[in-house]
Formats: structure tokens, sequence, C-alpha cells
């Protein structure tokens, strides 16, 4: 999380756009352990001090790159019903977080290890379920409850990325909303 409070515009955010600019062009051509702060300052027009004084170490700034990355950009898909709805948005959730980039994402928002990135990344996932218990309940339908809908199959999704044991492939992800909708 960033350590100064960013005003809308202005030169904080100038400095946190450059800042966040550089760093994703290094990813794209090196690997993260090569990356120093005093590298990201040089390159963004920075010093090294603002850097520090502002994310507290690279996991941070890392972890608000990543976060500043997956905030969502859209709203679900609203394909006329509850479970279609939901098997949507979990499919393009899969393949997105088990993408590359996504993995990488995921690494460097838990690799933070004093800031909230973690958090926010959540916040993100919740506000589309909400969004998408919201749609259904506007329908007529009875929403799905937010909390067993991450337990039983955000949460395996997220575990199998994060330790590669499986692919959350489409079918194991259909297979994972039938059962939570009972089918």
């Amino acid at each position: 999380m960033a350590r100064e409070m960013l005003r809308q515009g202005g030169r904080s955010a100038r400095i946190q756009e450059a800042v966040h600019r550089t760093v994703q062009e290094l990813l794209k051509n090196m690997d993260r352990g090569e990356i120093t702060v005093p590298m990201i300052a040089d390159k963004s027009g920075v010093t090294p001090s603002t850097i520090y004084r502002r994310w507290g170490d690279l996991s941070e700034l890392l972890a608000d790159v990543a976060v500043d990355r997956m905030r969502p950009v859209a709203d679900p898909e609203d394909t006329g019903a509850m479970t279609s709805d939901f098997e949507a948005f979990i499919l393009q959730y899969a393949e997105e977080m088990s993408s590359r980039v996504g993995r990488a994402l995921l690494a460097d928002v838990l690799g933070s290890l004093e800031g909230n990135a973690p958090v926010k990344c959540c916040q993100y996932t919740y506000h589309h379920l909400e969004t998408l218990r919201k749609m259904a309940s506007a329908r007529g339908e009875t929403p799905f409850d937010l909390g067993e809908a991450v337990d039983f199959v955000v949460a395996p999704i997220v575990y199998h990325i994060l330790f590669g044991d499986r692919e959350p492939t489409p079918d194991y992800c259909r297979a994972l909303v039938a059962r939570f909708f009972g089918k």
C-alpha cells in the first residue's frame, strides 16, 4: 500500500504513474530478481528515496503494481441467468489468474508483507461476485451465498494456481460451479 496519501492528479499521481509504467516495462524484459529500486528510480526519473518513502520496499511496489493491473475494468457479463453468469465469470477468472501474467501478479500480491495488496485483490473478486448476486436478485433469482462461493469455487481455483498441483481447466471449473449450485 502506498505510504503517503495520493491526490487525484498532481505530482503524486504523476510519480505513481511513472513508477508503475517503469515497473511494467522492466517486467516485460527482465526477471523479477534482476529488478532493483535504484533501477526503477533511474528509469522513472525519481529518486530511490521517493520509492522507499512511498512503497517501503521493492516487494510492496511490485504488489502495488500488481493490484493496479488486477483492478477490474468491467463488470461480469450478464448472460441472463445466475448460474451461467457465475460460470462465465469463473471461467474467465480462472483463465486470467492461471495465465503466466496472472500467476506473476498473484505472486507479487502475495509477496507483500506489510501492505494490504492481498486484501485489495480479494475485494475485487468479492465486488464481482456481489455484482453477480445483484444481477440475480434483479431478475428475481435467489442469490448465492458470497462466502460459500469463495470457499467452494474461488478458493480451490486459487489454491491450484498457487501450488501448481492441477490446472484449473474449464471442465474442472464447470464441475465446481455445478457442484456449488447443486446440479
